[in-house]
């Protein structure tokens, strides 16, 4: 009977695994991001872009392609203004391919600064691409939204 438990539960899991696409893919990469810039953890969130990423953040002047200006772009606003938070929710998502996805959508990012939290409301877009095994973001553009 155990056994038969055990091949039953390895069934059911490999059936979810495979009802999951390239739409769950790249919106777990979304949720990644979220995370990662909720908990200012740099590593993870330059790891979740690509290296050929082109980047526009809201505070961004040009529009960044090295991985280097996407990290510097992160520090600089991860060590200070903390605990912040982000959520991005009202998402679109557009399957490209099986190997490209683009998710947008409005999102909420927040900051505390000499114990205020302030928050600003924005629209960000996201392209995720699978880059051998991995998802990874290969466009990132996010905006304040207009008032």
């Amino acid at each position: 009977m155990r056994q038969f438990v055990v091949i039953m539960a390895l069934i059911l899991a490999g059936s979810a695994a495979a009802q999951a696409g390239p739409r769950e893919d790249a919106l777990q990469v979304v949720d990644a991001w979220t995370r990662a810039f909720s908990n200012s953890d740099i590593e993870a969130m330059a790891g979740l872009y690509a290296p050929d990423a082109l980047f526009v953040g809201t505070g961004s002047r040009t529009v960044v392609t090295q991985p280097e200006g996407i990290r510097a772009y992160f520090e600089k606003g991860f060590l200070t203004d903390r605990p912040r938070s982000a959520r991005v929710y009202d998402t679109s998502v557009a399957v490209l391919s099986d190997t490209s996805v683009v998710v947008t959508g409005l999102d909420t990012i927040s900051n505390t600064r000499d114990g205020q939290v302030t928050s600003r409301n924005g629209r960000v877009t996201f392209v995720v691409a699978k880059r051998g095994s991995e998802w990874k973001i290969v466009h990132f553009h996010r905006s304040a939204a207009p008032n």
